[in-house]
């Protein structure tokens, strides 16, 4: 099972994202957990992730979350803003799985 984190700004504007990624990966038969939550939860939450992928107006914050997550082991990326404000689960989840399959 692959693990996806989301974080955004206060964890709502990506939970639309979620839903349409978990769609996705049904459609595909992927097994995978994917959560969005606020920037303050995100460092605990990597822990528990395969792949942490941060909202585009959060981007400044990347070099604060790539300390933890190299500590954890896992990739980071900024969720593409064209992807981002048209909600494409189709993409997102594609860029996640990318990230996990080249850890």
């Amino acid at each position: 099972m692959k693990k996806i984190l989301l974080a955004c700004s206060s964890g709502m504007s990506t939970s639309l994202l979620v839903t349409k990624m978990e769609e996705e990966a049904e459609k595909r038969g992927e097994e995978v957990k994917i959560w969005a939550v606020a920037q303050d939860k995100a460092e605990t939450d990597m822990e528990e992730a395969d792949v942490l992928l941060i909202g585009p107006q959060m981007r400044f914050m990347k070099k604060k979350f790539a300390v933890t997550a190299e500590k954890v082991g896992i990739p980071l990326d900024v969720i593409d803003p064209v992807a981002y404000g048209r909600v494409d689960g189709v993409a997102v989840l594609n860029k996640a799985i990318e990230l996990i399959d080249q850890s």
